[in-house]
């Protein structure tokens, strides 16, 4: 029988079908879309965007282990942890940390890729009259159209991901930069259709493919972990690192073409751009899981790059120091008169004075002036900055943005692992892995090139479940103690190349009433047992039975009722199964369902329950 999701679904694709053939029909423009890119790309067809998804995809499925379990895709080795660790640094940039993540990336590449590949060309003259035919007159292999399509493209692509790992701050994934390198180097050369791109065909394709694949969708209101807002999650110095190399790109290739765009568009196109995908967000950490977000200081950042960027492309060739500020005013073509009159006209820069001697201070105005504007000579020949134009000083402007973006990652990234050795008995070896469950232990990243002042702050510190590997410098909170406490079940996945293994983390806990909850964390490697990794402090119960009291604690993975009193020894006992009782201390114990109760003469009270976790 066929679920109403799979009519929805049909009716979904149906419906986008027969509404691109109604408006194919009554959308005639003067030249024929086809014809539009059979011009710019070979046969009509971005292949160089295509060959990408292809690598991005493959590297999910086959480097990443996707292919085995499409949800949870090995990501730990495939970050940019260290200079020091080659592969991820040539992987970050083409891999995922999950399914939304890259279809998100997947989705904006679909989207303004071929638009860069398009201001690119695969005809090297970019001119309409190019045809495929024209493949086999080129004078160079650089010229060959299906070279640039399938070699050029996706190597330059492929360099600019290498960049992104390369300078990115911290441990990142992912193929944003490059995506953000994309719609740089597309904004410069087509402002609006960018826009319309990024901001609304992005979403829309986003949106389809969700509908596709859940038409029906059911949320069910539930308590999560606790998490970090959704902008201290985006890697701001990457997008922006990726989106500078863009800019840089694209008023490359405007320069060398000669080419102009209109200043208001663009201008609008980087702040709107800016503002959408959050560049804004500047933010930092506070304490005890506070987060400071700039948004102030990073919209007035927006705003000014947006004017250095449209100034770098369509500023004058006009000199950026004015001649008379660099070399003073022209002066006559004569010497100065006997009497010194005309001194303060022929040089300006001088303290006017009753004798003809060089004055101190004359001299000393003349040495600045030329370290300023250099001398007449030097301005004619373009041999010091007051030779520079406008838009050259934009530009210089755009590469120091650039620049500065890129130099604030390389300390990061000499970070290393001091020590991956276990510090617990029972943490699960892989390879060259090291997993525990661990509580209030500092970061083990530190300098790997002997500045102190880079090395993680050994104030900080972490409490979960810790994956670390001196051979990748790899150290990582991988799942947090807040977290477990939530979901009460994770798996760690660690692996390399084509290759994972999982580790099984498992939360069990009881909650003395009034108090807080004692809890065991147990970690079981995949095809191994199951061992005791962490046991919480004990707890005591708020009521009060009988004149004694009762402590809940956990001694070598059982969890375990102590009764105290005007005894002389307290006396435990197991807490009972299900339906079961127990008894200790002149007090016993039976269980309903996850509470426990103790009862004595006739009283009969709640002392704990059994913790309760979500699990996602």
């Amino acid at each position: 029988m066929v679920s109403v999701a799979a009519i929805v679904t049909v009716l979904v694709a149906a419906t986008l079908l027969g509404s691109v053939a109604i408006v194919r029909r009554l959308h005639r423009p003067a030249r024929r879309w086809r014809d539009r890119l059979r011009s710019r790309f070979v046969l009509g067809v971005p292949w160089g965007s295509l060959l990408v998804i292809a690598v991005v995809l493959a590297v999910y499925l086959f480097v990443q282990d996707g292919i085995t379990d499409f949800d949870d895709p090995v990501t730990i080795p495939f970050r940019t942890w260290s200079y020091f660790y080659p592969l991820g640094m040539a992987t970050a940039s083409f891999a995922h940390a999950g399914p939304s993540h890259l279809i998100g990336n997947l989705a904006g590449t679909v989207v303004v890729a071929p638009l860069a590949e398009y201001a690119w060309g695969h005809y090297p003259t970019g001119g309409d009259a190019a045809t495929d035919g024209d493949a086999g007159r080129v004078a160079s292999w650089y010229e060959n159209p299906r070279f640039r399509a399938f070699i050029c493209f996706p190597l330059a692509v492929i360099a600019v991901g290498l960049v992104t790992s390369l300078f990115a701050l911290g441990p990142v994934i992912g193929f944003s930069g490059v995506v953000f390198a994309f719609a740089g180097f597309a904004i410069v050369h087509y402002p609006i259709a960018t826009i319309v791109a990024t901001l609304g065909v992005q979403g829309a394709v986003l949106r389809l493919y969700s509908a596709l694949q859940d038409p029906i969708y059911v949320y069910t209101a539930q308590p999560s972990p606790p998490s970090a807002p959704s902008w201290a999650g985006i890697a701001i110095q990457g997008h922006a690192l990726g989106l500078f190399a863009g800019f840089v790109l694209g008023i490359v290739l405007l320069e060398r073409r000669g080419r102009r765009p209109d200043p208001l568009r663009l201008w609008l196109a980087v702040l709107l751009f800016g503002f959408a995908k959050r560049l804004w967000a500047i933010y930092w950490f506070g304490g005890e899981n506070t987060y400071l977000l700039y948004q102030g200081p990073g919209v007035v950042v927006v705003a000014v790059l947006a004017l250095v960027v449209t100034l770098a492309i369509t500023a004058s060739e006009r000199p950026a120091i004015p001649r008379r500020l660099a070399t003073g005013l022209p002066g006559s073509s004569g010497g100065a008169s006997e009497g010194g009159s005309d001194r303060a006209i022929d040089r300006p820069l001088e303290l006017a004075g009753d004798d003809g001697d060089e004055r101190p201070v004359s001299g000393r105005l003349e040495r600045v002036r030329e370290l300023a504007g250099g001398t007449r000579d030097q301005a004619a020949d373009g041999g010091s900055l007051a030779a520079l134009s406008r838009k050259q000083v934009a530009f210089l402007a755009v590469i120091g943005v650039l620049a500065l973006l890129a130099g604030v990652a390389v300390p990061a990234n000499f970070l290393v692992v001091e020590d991956a050795s276990a510090s617990t008995e029972t943490a699960v070896q892989i390879e060259d892995y090291t997993v525990e469950y661990v509580e209030g232990v500092p970061n083990g990243l530190v300098s790997g090139i002997g500045i102190e002042a880079i090395e993680s702050d050994e104030g900080l510190e972490s409490s979960g479940v810790i994956v670390a590997s001196e051979r990748r410098e790899v150290w990582l909170e991988a799942v947090s103690a807040q977290r477990l406490a939530v979901t009460g079940e994770e798996t760690v996945s660690v692996g390399g190349a084509g290759w994972r293994e999982a580790v099984h983390v498992e939360r069990t806990g009881w909650e003395p009433v009034g108090n807080d909850t004692v809890y065991q964390v147990w970690l079981r490697p995949e095809g191994g047992d199951r061992r005791l990794a962490h046991e919480s402090n004990e707890s005591r119960a708020e009521a009060r039975i009988a004149g004694q009291n009762v402590t809940l604690g956990s001694e070598d993975g059982e969890f375990v009722l102590e009764v105290t009193g005007d005894g002389p020894e307290p006396a435990t006992t197991a807490i009972p199964a299900a339906n079961e009782t127990a008894t200790a201390g002149g007090l016993t114990f039976d269980r309903e369902n996850e509470t426990v109760y103790a009862a004595a003469d006739g009283t009969r009270v709640a002392v704990a329950s059994e913790e309760t976790y979500n699990g996602y």
